[in-house]
Order: structure tokens, then sequence, then C-alpha cells
């Protein structure tokens, strides 16, 4: 891991996907989802990925999450070559450099907002006093300080949602994934969940979110257009 620290130290792009494709099934029922897709995330982007279903943009992103691999090319998170990883360091890795907030929260129904967003730092072998701080610090910054001992069911959507940004950064992650974060929150919450992706941007966190929405996508600084399973228009 030394090796990869001091690459992340030069390189200034968090990601780097370089002629990567996808393909599912075999023989006539082949399914290319990504193309020779090339894409690079520099730290401190904030990125919107759009695209129409099919487009490879969910595929894509599951990628960059080391949610899964590619069928060929290459992908390097900070400086670390992915598709070289056996599954436990890609665990690691995952845990230990990405963060990711969904549509729906997958929040742990029995645990309060503490417990839900202290889980990270379980698997990464952080002790329980240390936890705890840390948890608490992360839903104070998501303006959620009154609220920690509350369970999910306790919660509005909104609140919900803001418990599941602590939990995705709560071990400060090179790179948050967001897939269509806002999909499940009424107007004037989505509109509170934005604002907080800005602050987190503005605080030096990289963000790629992919949205089927034109208002959430116009809150990033670039905006990439997916089709057929490659970039075909990044928008400044």
């Amino acid at each position: 891991m030394d090796k990869s620290i001091s690459e992340k130290d030069k390189d200034p792009y968090v990601a780097v996907l370089s002629e990567v494709s996808k393909i599912y099934g075999q023989g006539n029922v082949e399914v290319k989802a990504l193309d020779q897709l090339n894409l690079k995330v520099k730290k401190g982007d904030f990125l919107a990925v759009m695209g129409a279903s099919g487009s490879g943009k969910s595929t894509a992103m599951n990628i960059l999450g080391c949610l899964d691999r590619p069928t060929f090319g290459s992908y390097r998170l900070n400086g670390v070559a992915v598709e070289e990883l056996e599954d436990d360091e890609l665990a690691y890795l995952r845990n230990q450099q990405l963060g990711f907030v969904f549509q729906q929260f997958h929040l742990l129904p029995q645990a309060t907002a503490l417990e839900n967003v202290m889980l990270p730092m379980v698997y990464a072998g952080i002790p329980p006093n240390e936890r705890r701080n840390r948890a608490t610090i992360a839903l104070e910054r998501v303006g959620l300080k009154e609220r920690m001992k509350n369970l999910p069911n306790q919660l509005s959507g909104g609140q919900q949602q803001r418990v599941a940004i602590a939990r995705a950064i709560i071990n400060q992650p090179a790179l948050l994934l967001a897939d269509e974060p806002t999909g499940a929150l009424d107007s004037t919450t989505t509109e509170g969940v934005l604002n907080l992706f800005d602050d987190l941007h503005n605080q030096g966190i990289t963000l790629v979110l992919v949205t089927h929405e034109d208002d959430v996508a116009a809150r990033a600084k670039q905006l990439i257009k997916f089709k057929d399973g490659k970039v075909i228009d990044i928008e400044h």
C-alpha cells in the first residue's frame, strides 16, 4: 500500500477508467453494457452522470464503486489497479476509499442513526470510542445532532438520507458515489440534500452523482452524458 499512497499524492485523479468494457452473457445473448469507456475523475470534482436506461451509467458506477469488475480494460482508484485485487483486498479498498449513497437509504431498521453511521467503522476495525466520536461529528455535520438516538422509522425521508450520507463519509472516502440520491424525496427535501452535497464538495469531497433529473444535475460542476456504454458528451 505504500506505493499506492505515494502515487495518490502525485496523481491529480481519484479514479481513471481506461478502455473499460463490461460484457454480460455470451454468444447470441451477449450484452455490452460498457464499450471501451474512458473516464477520469479528478480530485475535488463534482460530476453528474445522465443517460437513458441501458446507457451504461449504472454499470460504470458499479465499477467505480468496486461493486463489479471490468471484463476488459483498467480501473485505477487512487493509483491502485482494481482489476488486480483479490476479493478481500477489494472489500478493504471499498471500505477505506469509497462512500455510497443510494435512492433507498439502506439503513438498519433496528439501529439508531448513530449506530447506522458507526457501522462502516466496525468493518474498518476502529475502536468503539473513536467510532462513537466520529459518528457523532458526522451526524452534526449533516444537521442531525438532535436525532442521533432515533431509529430510521422515527426520521423523515430527508433525515434518513442525511444519515446515509453521514455513513457514506464517515471513513473520509476518496470518492463519494451517489446513485439517484434524491429519487425518493420531495422537492423541498431534495433541495436540502443537494445543499448538503454542495457543502461536502466545498469541503473537498470528490463526488459523482447519477441522476435523471436536470435540476439535480445542474448542481454539479460537470455533466457526463452516457449512451450505448460510452461517454458521448461532457458539459462544464
